[in-house]
């Protein structure tokens, strides 16, 4: 078994461990970043996302939410969405990807 500790991702996004069915990934978005410039959706998998620190943007199929520490949301797959670290914080999620998309 592959063991990975969270707090050695250091990238804004790290993925940890692939699978044939899963994937694991952190995302760490300083103050003022995104996940990208406009919302996309994965393709072929669903994607669970966990606040671990901070407080978290999500614009998600077109509606707005705030994300905080120990909240967790699962985005079907091809549905558009987009990450925004609105705060004077870092933020950091734990991600899994089922089947694995990157």
């Amino acid at each position: 078994m592959d063991v990975k500790n969270i707090r050695d991702a250091t990238d804004w996004f790290e993925v940890l461990q692939t699978s044939k069915r899963t994937q694991t990934a952190m995302m760490i978005l300083k103050p003022g970043k995104s996940s990208g410039s406009e919302p996309e959706g994965h393709k072929n998998s669903d994607q669970v996302l966990l606040v671990l620190k901070g407080e978290l943007e999500g614009e998600i199929a077109n509606e707005t939410i705030t994300l905080q520490e120990g909240d967790v949301i699962v985005i079907p797959a091809r549905t558009k969405h987009k990450f925004s670290n609105r705060s004077s914080a870092d933020v950091v999620t734990f991600n899994t990807y089922s089947p694995p998309e990157y």
